[in-house]
């Protein structure tokens, strides 16, 4: 693994470990503990939003724009997996799953 990648997984487990930390305080001033409060609806359609501003910012000529939405996806996401009591383990494993096979492949066996 390069040492991208370990800072790439690092910065990802602190943000995970943020996540739930401020799902166990419930903090009036977190607004990830917001969030999580107003339950998995509510995440799932800030995801959604978010989602759709990376589609829109991948349009433009901008990285800075397109970085700067992909990490709100990434952190709606993994507010989304906790509300949803997932960890992201059970998502790195099912994709770890899917890389003995072909992308096309996989695709197929879905069906």
């Amino acid at each position: 693994m390069t040492n991208e990648t370990n800072d790439s997984l690092e910065v990802l487990s602190r943000l995970v470990e943020t996540i739930t930390q401020r799902s166990l305080d419930r903090s009036e001033s977190s607004y990830t503990a917001q969030l999580l409060g107003e339950g998995p609806e509510k995440c799932a359609k800030k995801f959604g939003e978010e989602a759709i501003e990376v589609v829109l910012a991948s349009l433009d000529d901008n990285k800075d724009h397109l970085i700067a939405e992909s990490a709100d996806v990434l952190y709606h996401l993994l507010v989304l997996l906790k509300s949803r009591n997932i960890p992201l383990s059970a998502v790195m494993e099912e994709l770890d799953r899917r890389t003995v096979q072909s992308g096309l492949q996989e695709k197929a066996s879905r069906k």
